[in-house]
């Protein structure tokens, strides 16, 4: 979330911010402000209370070794009064701290200078424009979806039978296929310093807070009633969270860590070609990307982490481009967003395969997550990035490899897969 301090202090530069996202936010942030200075009154007149009470039971402790039983008795009826002052202030203290915090959970995160204006994916920026010529497989040239069943790649109505919509599963070919996108995600990923782990696909409310899924999109992420669960809607959620509450030194930076994880998400249905197959489902297979970085290296640490997630593209040989999210599109606690999509040849479309984030303080200011420097100590910049979602990445594989012959594999996954294509099983 943000800091109270930003908004006092660069009170316009937020609400210019805001404003890429369409927000006027200048009652909310005067409310934060406001709320903060209340905090402030409450917790010092609490504080002046409470040290008059330490020092008057001090008084009386000596007024009783000296025998002065009467002073000592005018005394503690003074610290009687102070302890009936002192409970409903705090009671005001606490409950004015807990609507200064939600307060700040309804802000959503200041987008950097470089955002471009908008209200939807319409106003998005090209960043970077695809290269060469794109894909034309010909007139006969079959959507992903109708390829699956030719190839045995995944069967939707398995999903359905034993979940429901928005579950495929993935059978002979392509099960081998993911799990070989999965590997060869991983290994260029600890190839480039991410240290690999394998975290919980359950979180408690705070971590779903503190990396910002909480209360945003609480209406997406499945909730376990029963054990007061959510199910990760992304696997930035657990690792960002192993650094929760930690000071580190300036030293261990940048920390770059990669993880492996179905995904689950209560996405909104809707109908149509666009969502068919695999281009939305409520779970999937994605491997993560997360940076902590200094904050003046946070930037630089965003390109290369987009330049890491280009060069993945280009192994396997997928055209793509990259957007720069406009401020209503992107996420609530990014600053700055880039996405990634691929050409998708038989549904002659954009997919999204990717996104790249830098979510500066907001994430660490909830995450208590901060480092050493000569000034004392600040908080951290966190980064996260898809490399990558493997639902649409497989269907731009399929639709635009197809051939007489079968599907052709891109080279670097020849070695994972054990094939150079893949052949019809029907």
């Amino acid at each position: 979330m943000l800091q109270v301090t930003t908004l006092r202090n660069e009170r316009e530069r937020v609400l210019e911010g805001l404003r890429k996202r369409g927000l006027d936010a200048a009652a909310d942030v005067d409310r934060v402000v406001e709320l903060d200075d209340r905090r402030k009154e409450l917790q010092s007149r609490t504080e002046d209370l409470l040290a008059e009470r330490n020092s008057l039971s001090r008084e009386i402790g000596d007024l009783f070794k000296s025998g002065r039983k009467e002073e000592a008795t005018a005394k503690r009826e003074r610290v009687n009064e102070i302890k009936e002052a002192t409970g409903p202030l705090e009671e005001q203290l606490d409950a004015t701290v807990r609507e200064l915090e939600e307060a700040l959970l309804q802000l959503p995160n200041v987008p950097d200078h470089r955002v471009p204006a908008g209200a939807t994916a319409e106003d998005n920026e090209v960043y970077r424009p695809h290269a060469g010529e794109l894909p034309k497989p010909g007139a006969e040239a079959r959507p992903h979806w109708e390829l699956a069943d030719t190839y045995g790649i995944f069967d939707l109505e398995l999903g359905v039978r034993t979940t429901g919509s928005g579950f495929p599963v993935f059978t002979g070919q392509g099960a081998r296929l993911q799990r070989a996108l999965v590997n060869f995600f991983l290994d260029r990923n600890t190839a480039a310093g991410y240290t690999e782990y394998a975290p919980p696909l359950l979180v408690n409310e705070d971590t779903a807070r503190a990396t910002g899924q909480l209360p945003d999109k609480e209406g997406q992420m499945y909730y376990v009633q029963a054990d007061d669960l959510y199910l990760i809607p992304t696997a930035e959620v657990p690792l960002t969270n192993l650094y929760r509450g930690e000071l580190l030194d300036a030293d261990a930076l940048p920390v770059k860590l990669t993880g492996y994880t179905p995904c689950f998400r209560r996405e909104a249905g809707s109908y149509g070609a666009h969502v068919r197959g695999l281009n939305r489902v409520h779970q999937f297979d994605k491997v993560e990307i997360v940076q902590l970085a200094r904050p003046e290296e946070s930037y630089a640490k965003l390109d290369e982490m987009v330049d890491h997630v280009a060069g993945l593209l280009e192994e396997l040989g997928l055209p793509y481009r990259v957007l720069r999210l406009c401020g209503g599109d992107m996420g609530f606690t990014s600053a700055m967003t880039y996405d990634f999509e691929v050409w998708s040849a038989a549904q002659e479309r954009w997919l999204e395969v990717s996104s790249v984030s830098n979510f500066e303080t907001y994430q660490s200011n909830r995450l208590k997550l901060r480092y050493r420097t000569d000034r004392g100590t600040e908080l951290l910049h966190t980064l996260n990035g898809s490399a990558l979602a493997l639902p649409r990445i497989i269907a731009a594989l399929l639709e635009n490899n197809q051939t007489e012959d079968g599907i052709l594999l891109p080279e670097k996954l020849h070695g994972y897969v054990g094939k150079e294509r893949l052949l019809p099983v029907r």
